[in-house]
């Protein structure tokens, strides 16, 4: 008996803690120098949220910031380098996207001079999408939506408001210059 709720217990805790990848679309300027950022700011906006739904706004805020801090970014709202913005559009619209290369890949030959090869999308209702500026240079550098396999997220859900914004922000993977070479220093230096 004790091991069939050692079992269930582990079935009910390995639910709680996976997620499902949702399937998301991202663009990147060839102007990004994503190797060189270490803070972030949120652009101040007026929300899009009614105010019944300024909860919303604070789990998606929440859930980048977790992201952006495992990251390694700081959080700087003294000239940061970066400025991210988030916008849930309650409508379905069309949307320019691009054909590029997988940023992985880019990021390895870091080419400037390729084009931007132009997609029209079609945005369902209920998509979030999030966008990183370079401040310095005043661009758009990244930004990550879902596709139209994604379909409307319930945004009363946070478990699902967590999981839209993971799930995006997992496709930007850069982590903060000097980040992982600081954590390499700790390491050496624990007896």
């Amino acid at each position: 008996m004790k091991k069939l709720y050692s079992i269930a217990l582990l079935i009910l805790l390995t639910g709680c803690f996976s997620y499902k990848e949702l399937p998301v679309e991202y663009d990147y300027s060839y102007r990004g120098r994503f190797d060189k950022y270490n803070s972030y700011d949120f652009i101040r906006q007026e929300e899009n949220f009614t105010d019944s739904k300024t909860e919303i706004s604070g789990m998606i805020r929440g859930s980048i910031e977790s992201h952006m801090n495992f990251l390694g970014y700081k959080l700087r709202d003294r000239k940061p380098d970066l400025l991210l913005s988030y916008t849930v559009y309650m409508d379905s619209l069309n949307f320019r996207g691009y054909s590029q290369p997988d940023i992985e890949e880019w990021m390895r030959k870091k080419d400037r001079d390729l084009s931007y090869d132009q997609l029209k999308l079609n945005i369902p209702r209920g998509t979030l999408l999030i966008q990183v500026f370079d401040r310095k240079q005043n661009v758009s550098i990244w930004q990550g939506y879902a596709t139209d396999n994604y379909g409307d997220v319930n945004f009363a859900d946070q478990r699902e408001v967590r999981n839209a914004v993971r799930s995006i922000l997992n496709k930007y993977q850069f982590f903060a210059d000097g980040f992982l070479e600081e954590k390499k220093e700790l390491m050496t230096q624990t007896p």
